[in-house]
């Protein structure tokens, strides 16, 4: 099996990946928001657009 994130041979300690750091590249991702599934639901739309909305009000 290889690791997801770089191609390496996994490492029993750390499988699925080869290494710490791939593990925490991977939980970044996850994090980030990079794994996301897309919606195409109307009320997330919107729900996505008022905190958009409220971030833009936020004194900087």
């Amino acid at each position: 099996m290889s690791c997801p994130i770089c191609g390496k041979d996994t490492a029993p300690d750390f499988r699925p990946f080869c290494s710490k750091r791939c593990a925490d590249v991977d939980l970044a991702k996850w994090l980030g928001g990079s794994y996301a599934i897309p919606s195409d639901d109307p009320e997330d739309a919107e729900r996505a657009l008022d905190e958009i909305a409220r971030e833009a009000q936020k004194p900087h």
